[in-house]
């Protein structure tokens, strides 16, 4: 089944399509709220209400990407988790503790422990860079350099214009480059900038 039939079906009520239409999406969706809001928690809460707010908003989905549509929802409700930590502050103990982004799925046989390491460091500081960037720059940053998304396709889930995206894009990059710089001895050696 075509993923046009299955929002058409999820819209007449099937819940099995929209179930379909979830398995599709669920790993995107996590993964921007997680590059957005880089607490897991907040991204599983998050992701879980967008897929509740797009079942209930089905009838008003008018056609077009239902991916952008989708992954709009899911900024909507990053946006309202990054408002109510504003208002109320908090760490997480877990987060101290535990390294949320480590799967021994994604452990490289080939790479040195050396290697290994200096990947993570160089992952921590982009994901710091990345924590420091405004909400609107980091998801751009975050759909355009680490998901793939065309400026179009950005553009369609931000509800913004082609030039908005690339300004934010670019402004988001350069910000995010200044930080990597400034942080020199946190990262890599092959990947600090040599200096005459």
């Amino acid at each position: 089944m075509d993923e046009q039939a299955l929002v058409a079906a999820a819209r007449r009520g099937d819940t099995q399509a929209f179930n379909k239409l979830i398995l599709t999406y669920q790993t995107l969706a996590y993964n921007v709220a997680y590059r957005t809001l880089h607490d897991p928690e907040a991204a599983a809460d998050a992701t879980q209400q967008a897929f509740i707010s797009a079942f209930r908003a089905l009838p008003k989905f008018r056609g077009g990407s239902f991916k952008a549509w989708l992954l709009r929802i899911v900024t909507n409700a990053c946006y309202d988790q990054l408002r109510r930590a504003k208002r109320r502050p908090a760490s997480s103990l877990d987060d101290m503790l535990v390294d949320p982004d480590h799967s021994a799925l994604l452990t490289d046989e080939t790479e040195s422990p050396e290697e290994r390491a200096e990947r993570q460091d160089l992952g921590y500081a982009i994901q710091r860079g990345l924590d420091e960037l405004p909400p609107d720059q980091r998801l751009t940053v975050v759909l355009s350099d680490i998901q793939g998304f065309s400026y179009q396709e950005i553009a369609e889930v931000t509800s913004v214009s082609l030039g908005t995206v690339k300004s934010r894009l670019s402004r988001g990059r350069a910000r995010l480059r200044d930080y990597l710089q400034r942080q020199e001895e946190l990262l890599p050696r092959r990947y600090r900038p040599i200096h005459r």
